[in-house]
């Protein structure tokens, strides 16, 4: 065992980079989304931690070739892991508040909380090479085998967290894991260094840990659930809803907006965009077959069905976790009218063969819909899985006019280069096409000329279409070129 030590060592903290890596993404995410501008920030700074790392781990290895140092740089890196752990909420609160711009938050907020770390782990590896170095003529080799094993580690990682641990503990317990299992590493190197100062660490942190635990439990009994899945970190919490005096309870997978809502004391819709997918009540009364792409808390599927006779919806939902809390916590129950597939809605729609007669767009990553739902290509399918009557309705978060209205922009052309009537509803009334809101893109296989209605709700619906000009300044979104992110990031910048 001994003679492979810094093998398992350099192996061990590979995996670690990469865990660290993937759960800095679910830690930043409820405070500044999942857009690639986060993702960007995580992977170019850590990577720059990394390569100051090599050089500078390298460069004390040549001064201070000894286990002890060795010891003390994994230790470092346990430190800053838990520091993280412990931290991470008050510092990405404080720093929201202070920042406004979400490409400077990114980079400040990953700076403090994963490339101190990550520094320490880039020191690893080089350092590992001087101490296995014993001859010149082998040294391609042993730096060679080394590296090959680190990046191993960091493949092991990958997958392990994204296969297993993210899906399986919260990223609070998983950056305890790392910081722990850092420490037992470094003790594991060297024994005899500040050993009672290590243990007293373990001590520490699982407290902490046991601590934050204890809260996560505390909570949900209250309503409150903050998990992870293996797509997004998910919470649930109930609160009084605006101005209504009723107690509702809300789920959210970041901090710029709600995904679903449900009335604690009645199934009537909370959310005003949810309502104008009733419109389908208006354009299509004889639609038999439907389609939600984004299930969240399944409020409007409900809906859906207990308003309607005869009819059934199928719902593709990406995330399995989402429907397992929306069964126990949002009254979702097994009905052999609605069927349920847990299947990223483009790849649904890549496959679908059924025809549908509505389809309702409502999946969302962050503060915007996932770009492959976004496309030319996507809307194409769409239409080509609706009847000959078929109609689609699609939330989305924009404004009309200005920078912040150029997501709706592309994305109104781009249903208008495949359908050929498509209108727009405005969820708040409004003559300014420069408010941020929901909008609702619906798009008809067969144009539509009457917008009258008897019906005292639906002609309240209908009031809100908005009939002024909409830009033509922007190209259409395709699956080769859909810069959503960019135009959705100057929503909250």
């Amino acid at each position: 065992m001994k003679k492979y030590l810094l093998e398992i060592i350099v192996f061990i903290c590979g995996a670690v980079v990469m865990i660290l890596e993937l759960a800095g993404s679910r830690v930043m995410a409820p405070y500044l989304g999942t857009s690639l501008i986060v993702w960007s920030s995580l992977i170019g700074l850590i990577l720059g931690a990394l390569s100051f790392g090599y050089w500078w781990g390298g460069k004390i290895a040549d001064k201070l070739p000894n286990w002890k140092t060795f010891s003390g740089i994994i230790f470092l890196a346990a430190i800053f892991i838990g520091l993280t752990a412990i931290f991470k909420e008050p510092i990405l609160i404080t720093l929201q508040e202070i920042i406004k711009n979400i490409r400077t938050n990114s980079i400040v907020s990953t700076c403090i909380l994963f490339v101190p770390a990550s520094l320490m782990l880039g020191m690893v590896s080089p350092y590992a090479v001087r101490l296995k170095i014993h001859d010149v003529q082998n040294s391609g080799k042993t730096v060679g085998n080394l590296y090959a094993i680190s990046t191993l580690g960091s493949i092991f990682g990958t997958f392990l967290a994204g296969f297993y641990l993210l899906a399986t503990f919260g990223t609070t317990k998983i950056l305890y894991i790392l910081a722990i299992s850092l420490i037992v590493v470094s003790i594991a190197s060297f024994s005899k260094a500040e050993l009672k100062a290590k243990i007293t660490t373990i001590v520490i942190l699982i407290c902490f840990g046991s601590f934050s635990s204890a809260i996560q439990i505390f909570a949900a009994q209250r309503g409150l659930v903050d998990t992870d899945s293996a797509y997004q970190r998910i919470q649930i919490f109930d609160g009084e809803y605006q101005d209504t005096n009723r107690e509702a309870r809300f789920l959210r997978t970041d901090n710029f907006s709600t995904q679903s809502g449900m009335f604690l004391d009645g199934d009537d819709l909370v959310f005003e965009y949810t309502k104008f997918f009733d419109l389908h009540k208006y354009l299509n009364p004889d639609a038999k077959n439907a389609l939600m792409i984004g299930g969240a808390a399944y409020t409007y599927p409900r809906h859906f069905l207990q308003t309607t006779s005869g009819t059934k919806m199928t719902v593709a939902e990406i995330d399995p976790k989402i429907t397992e809390l929306a069964k126990k916590y949002f009254r979702l129950t097994d009905d052999p009218r609605i069927r349920i597939v847990h299947e990223d809605g483009r790849v649904f729609l890549n496959r679908n063969e059924e025809k549908f007669d509505l389809i309702f767009g409502d999946a969302f990553k962050s503060f915007s819909p996932p770009h492959q739902l976004t496309t030319k290509e996507a809307v194409e399918k769409m239409y080509n899985s609706l009847s000959d009557d078929g109609i689609a309705l699609v939330n989305i978060i924009s404004a009309i006019d200005g920078d912040k209205g150029e997501f709706l922009r592309a994305e109104y052309k781009t249903y208008k280069s495949v359908f050929p009537d498509v209108q727009l509803f405005t969820v708040r009334k409004t003559d300014s096409g420069f408010r941020v809101q929901n909008l609702i893109i619906v798009a008809m296989k067969k144009p539509r000329v009457d917008w009258n209605s008897d019906d005292a709700q639906m002609a309240t619906l209908l009031s809100y279409r908005w009939i002024k000009p909409i830009g033509d300044d922007l190209p259409v979104l395709t699956d080769d070129f859909a810069p959503t992110d960019n135009y959705l990031l100057k929503l909250i910048d």
